[in-house]
C-alpha cells in the first residue's frame, strides 16, 4: 500500500503522513481585513504520533497558512529529534564516564587525601582529659 505523501522538508528529507496530520480551521485575527473576519484562515496542524501541534494564522489565504503550518511541523519534528538523538549521546556519555577507571594521579590524590583525613582523626584521639 502506497502512502501518500503531503509534506517533504528538502533540506532534511522528513515525509509527513496524511493520515497522522489532523487540520482545524478557525477564523485568525490581525491584518487581513473582513477577509480575516468571515473566512476560515487560521490552520491548526496537529500530528498525532508525537501529539505536536503547530498553529498558522499570518497570512491572508488559508493555503498559504497550511503551507506555513507544514513547514513548522517539519521543523518541530527535526527539533524533537534532534533533541532525543543529543539526549540518548549525553546517557551514553555519562555511563561511559561511569563506568571509566580512574587515572593513576587521581589514585594517588584520593589515597593522599584519606591519609591526611586519617591523621587529623587520630590526632583528636590523643588529646585526654586531665584528671581532676
Amino acid at each position: 500500500m502506497e502512502k501518500k505523501v503531503i509534506g517533504r522538508d528538502e533540506e532534511s528529507g522528513m515525509k509527513l503522513d496524511e493520515k497522522d496530520l489532523v487540520e482545524e480551521f478557525s477564523r485568525s485575527g490581525g491584518k487581513g481585513g473582513q477577509n480575516v473576519q468571515k473566512v476560515e484562515t487560521k490552520v491548526v496542524l496537529r500530528h498525532l504520533p508525537t501529539g505536536i501541534s503547530v498553529v498558522a494564522q499570518e497570512e491572508r489565504t488559508r493555503e498559504a497558512n497550511r503551507v506555513r503550518a507544514r513547514k513548522r511541523l517539519i521543523a518541530a519534528l527535526e527539533l524533537r529529534k534532534q533533541r532525543e538523538r543529543l539526549r540518548l549521546q549525553a546517557e551514553r556519555s555519562r555511563e561511559r564516564s561511569r563506568q571509566a577507571k580512574r587515572g593513576g594521579m587521581a589514585k594517588r590524590r584520593l589515597v593522599e587525601g584519606k591519609r591526611r583525613r586519617a591523621m587529623i582523626k587520630q590526632g583528636r584521639s590523643s588529646w585526654k582529659c586531665l584528671p581532676e
